[in-house]
């Protein structure tokens, strides 16, 4: 099965979402149609998802606005989290029904796939990332204790056609997560790539390896979108 691959840049959070919402809509009508996998960035954003708890936003109106973050509540699943600049963001639109995943079954094993796909594209930069049971994410060993690096809010329609999925933190600035409770967690952190590896990071450093975990752990090959406008991302 072939999946395209797009990276879109930064892109604010209600495009994204606007976005995802037709090519749902079209995967929906037409199971023929391919997924794809799409990558970006968004500006400061908290987004509460449908078990979402109101009191884990922790920076009043002014704060906000101060901060430039807006906040949007969502269809996705799980509480509060925070998208910016330096995370990779990853939206697969992905029919489960035609890739032979059905029951309600098939949510929790999804959610496993996502993070064994990032637990793998981490490997290669020496970052050990591993699950915490009880928590959905990805998670690594820090001297302040295990502390998220990726986060991950699914959504998965009727017909088995997926929405929303994982948030990296690459070179994200984690000031941020201070202003809210992050996936309403108390008692453990985040991190990110740039802090446990003590040297930059760009988000595109991540695509190959994204890229190449996904095929592995979803058996499928996907098109770079790019290579049409003279930029190869693979």
């Amino acid at each position: 099965m072939k999946i395209e691959l797009e990276w879109a840049g930064q892109v604010a959070y209600l495009d994204a979402w606007a976005r995802q919402k037709q090519l749902v809509a079209a995967r929906t009508e037409n199971p023929a149609l391919a997924g794809k996998l799409l990558l970006l960035e968004h500006p400061h954003t908290y987004t509460l998802g449908r078990r979402g708890n109101s009191e884990n936003l922790l920076w009043d109106e002014m704060t906000l606005q101060k901060r430039g973050v807006a906040v949007h509540r969502v269809d996705r699943g799980g509480d509060i989290t925070y998208h910016g600049p330096g995370q990779l963001v990853g939206y697969p639109i992905l029919n489960l029904s035609q890739m032979g995943r059905h029951g309600l079954s098939r949510i929790k094993a999804y959610v496993h796939d996502i993070e064994e796909l990032l637990i793998q594209a981490l490997a290669p930069f020496d970052i050990v990332a591993q699950r915490y049971e009880g928590f959905t994410g990805v998670w690594v060993n820090t001297p302040d204790g295990l502390e998220k690096i990726a986060a991950i809010g699914v959504h998965i329609n009727n017909q088995g056609v997926t929405s929303h999925g994982f948030a990296l933190n690459v070179a994200t600035d984690l000031d941020y997560f201070t202003g809210i409770v992050p996936c309403g967690i108390q008692n453990h952190g985040v991190t990110s790539m740039e802090r446990v590896l003590g040297r930059p990071f760009l988000t595109t450093d991540l695509i190959p390896h994204i890229a190449q975990s996904f095929e592995r752990v979803f058996h499928v090959k996907l098109e770079d979108r790019a290579r049409a406008r003279g930029r190869i991302l693979l």
